[in-house]
C-alpha cells in the first residue's frame, strides 16, 4: 500500500482549497514509519560508459542538480510526457535515502546517515534539457515535471550491505535498455554524501540519485517500463501523454 499525502483543507477559504503537505516514503517492512520525501539531489555523469554516449566529458568532482518532491510518483503510477517537450528519456539509478541530519558529514561517518536505498528513474525531457545546456541555463524544466521521479519502496541500509555491487537494470516494452552494476559508479556513496553536506545540510528524507548508467533512450505514451536493483527492489512504470 502506498503511502498518501498528508492533505490540509483550508475550511475557511471562499475556493474550499486543499493543500499537499508532504509526500511519504514507502519503507518495507516499516508500514507505519512516516518519512517525509525531502529535498532530491541527483549527480550528473557518474557512469563513464553514460558519460561517453553523452559526448560528455569525465566530472572530476560531483556535479548536482535538484528536483522537487512533486516530481515523485511510485510503483504502478504513469510518467506523463508534457505537452511541451517532444523527447523524453529514461534514467534508471540506485538511490539514497537520508535517515539522519548531517553538515560537512566526513567519508568515514557518511553510511550512519543513510536510512536506506531504493531504486529510481530519472525522467528527462531531453530536447528542452539541451536547449538550456546550449544556453548554459540550468536543467530544472527538463527533470522537473510533476510525475519526472518515479521510486520504488525503501529498502533498510541493513539489508543491503554493499551498494556498490548491486546489479541493476530497466526495460521498456520488454526489451532491455539499461544494465550495469553499481560498482561502475565514478564516485562512491561515502564520497557523494561528504561532498553534499559540504554544501548544504542533509535532513532526514533527503533522497541522493548517484547517476545513471548507459544505455538511456526515449520513452512513449503507451510504453510499459520495468526496473530492477539487484533482486531487493523493482518499479513498474506506465507512460501517458498530457491531455
Amino acid at each position: 500500500m502506498i503511502k498518501k499525502n498528508t492533505i490540509k483543507i483550508l475550511n475557511n477559504h471562499p475556493y474550499n482549497i486543499k493543500l499537499i503537505m508532504s509526500i511519504y516514503y514507502k519503507i518495507k517492512n516499516r508500514d507505519k514509519e512516516n518519512v517525509q520525501i525531502g529535498k532530491i539531489i541527483c549527480l550528473v555523469r557518474n557512469y563513464l560508459k553514460h558519460a561517453e554516449e553523452m559526448k560528455a566529458e569525465k566530472n572530476e568532482k560531483p556535479v548536482i542538480f535538484l528536483k522537487p518532491s512533486s516530481s515523485v510518483i511510485f510503483n504502478e503510477e504513469s510518467i506523463v510526457i508534457p505537452k511541451t517537450s517532444k523527447c523524453v528519456h529514461h534514467e534508471v539509478e540506485l538511490g539514497v535515502v537520508i535517515g539522519q541530519k548531517g553538515k560537512k558529514i566526513p567519508e568515514e561517518k557518511s553510511l550512519d546517515h543513510i536510512l536506506g536505498y531504493l531504486l529510481a528513474v530519472d525522467v528527462t525531457a531531453r530536447d528542452i534539457q539541451s536547449i538550456a545546456k546550449k544556453k548554459g541555463l540550468p536543467w530544472t524544466i527538463s527533470k522537473g515535471f510533476d510525475t519526472f521521479t518515479p521510486i520504488s519502496e525503501v529498502i533498510l541500509k541493513e539489508k543491503i550491505p554493499d551498494p556498490h555491487d548491486l546489479n541493476i537494470s530497466l526495460k521498456v516494452n520488454g526489451e532491455e535498455r539499461q544494465k550495469s552494476n553499481t560498482k561502475y559508479m565514478i564516485k562512491k556513496t561515502e564520497e557523494i554524501i561528504a561532498f553534499i553536506s559540504k554544501i548544504m545540510t542533509l535532513y532526514p528524507g533527503d533522497l541522493i540519485l548517484t547517476g545513471t548508467p548507459e544505455g538511456v533512450n526515449e520513452i512513449k505514451e503507451g510504453d510499459i517500463i520495468e526496473a530492477e536493483l539487484e533482486n531487493v527492489c523493482s518499479l513498474k512504470i506506465y507512460v501517458k501523454k498530457e491531455k
